[in-house]
Order: structure tokens, then sequence, then C-alpha cells
């Protein structure tokens, strides 16, 4: 007999896979989050309401969290030992070095693999560039299957009464993608909104910033961009292609 698992981040896509996957009664045994430990509040607070609905369900829920901090990764972890270009951290998560994505997969896998599981993965039907890349044959796609867009998904949960507050405003309306809040593949968009509306998350910005001489985003580091907002540049939302 199969051991069926879903993948969930919590984020609109996967907590909407889950929900129908429920609601259809279709077979799952386990739902698994992957802490990263850099996650919104929002999202905590919407795994602590999943496993409670998820209990009612006979649904074993579990939490995974990588082998090494996130912080420590990104600031004391040595990387090329013995090269010339030896030093410590990763620094930023996202663009070309999305380490933190690598070690999310990783656990992830070996997590089923051991449990020689099907695993649900909350992948949007108009997100096609992601749906090519997974090739594992014991991944499932039921939003692919049920042609729901990521659109759909967010109106799905929110129908249900989910929402990802935070300072009395959710998070879908002024962020493309609910990931973590360190993610350096937000958008200038993004980074705007987190500076005028988020501003905790802002100052926890600029402290890992102060830490590391790699820029957030290309040349521009946390510091440039809170001067450029201050200085009256407002971005254009130019929504990210999907994956």
């Amino acid at each position: 007999m199969n051991y069926y698992i879903a993948s969930c981040s919590c984020g609109k896509d996967s907590l909407a896979m889950v929900l129908r996957l429920i609601k259809e009664k279709k077979p799952l045994d386990e739902i698994v989050f992957y802490d990263t430990d850099m996650e919104f509040k929002c999202i905590y607070d919407n795994w602590l309401l999943l496993k409670c609905y998820a209990g009612r369900h006979g649904i074993k829920c579990t939490r995974l969290e990588p082998k090494c901090s996130f912080l420590y990764t990104m600031f004391e972890k040595p990387v090329n030992v013995g090269k010339p270009n030896e030093h410590k951290g990763y620094s930023w998560c996202g663009g070309c070095c999305r380490w933190g994505t690598t070690a999310k997969l990783k656990a992830l896998d070996e997590y089923c693999q051991a449990k020689n599981a099907k695993c649900y993965v909350g992948i949007a039907a108009d997100e096609t560039e992601r749906l090519i890349k997974e090739r594992k044959p014991y991944k499932l796609f039921p939003l692919a299957e049920w042609k729901m867009t990521e659109r759909e998904c967010l109106d799905y949960c929110r129908d249900k009464g989910i929402s990802w507050k935070e300072n009395s405003i959710d998070l879908y309306d002024i962020l493309d993608r609910v990931s973590c809040w360190c993610c350096a593949n937000k958008n200038l968009w993004e980074l705007y909104n987190i500076w005028k509306y988020l501003p905790k998350y802002w100052e926890r910005l600029k402290e890992l910033q102060a830490k590391t001489h790699r820029p957030f985003k290309k040349d521009c580091s946390i510091f440039d961009l809170e001067q450029r907002f201050i200085n009256g540049y407002i971005p254009k939302h130019r929504k990210r292609k999907n994956g």
C-alpha cells in the first residue's frame, strides 16, 4: 500500500492543495513542513492552524528543519575549504546561490524516499517552468491536474477564511510570493512594500546586511535601497515569471 505525503510551505498554493486533498478525501497520510526559521510569522500561525485541522482528520503533521541553522550557513559555514577563495558563509540566499532551496529540496526528498512515499507538491497549473523541472517519479502535482492557477489557489484559501496577516496587511497584497522574509529573490516592488509596511522585517534585513559585504540586489545593498526609497523611489510592480 502506498504512503502519501504532502509537502506544505503554508503559502497559498500548497495550502490550497492540502485543503482540497482533504476535502476530496484523497489518500494523505502525512503533511510535512520544512522550517527554515526565517519564515514570516503568519506562516507559522497557519502551520499551527493546519496541524489542528489535519489532526481532526487523522493526518500526521511533521516539521523538518535544516541540519545547520540558516544563520550559521549564511555567515559561518566554511566554504571552499583549502581553495584560494575559501571563506565563511554563503551570504544571501537567492539568485544563482539558492543554498536554502537546495537544502529544503534535499531534506524533503530524503524524507519521502526513506518512507518510499508518494509526495504531493503544490505547483500551480500556470507555473509551467517549475512543472517541467520536476521529474522525480514519486512526485504528484494535483494542482496541475485540477488546472488550478496561482490566483485560484489564493482565492480558494481566502474563501476558506485563510489569510497571511502581518501588521493587519495580507502579505499576498504586497508580495508576489510569501517566501522567507530574507529571500534575495524578492523584487524591488516587494522590497519597497516590506520597507513601507513591515518595518520590523526591514530592520532585520538591515541587521543581516551589516554582516555581509555582498549586496542584496546586484549592486544594491539593503542600505542603498532604503536611501532610494526615502528619496521617493517607488518601483513598478513587475511580477516575476513562474519559477
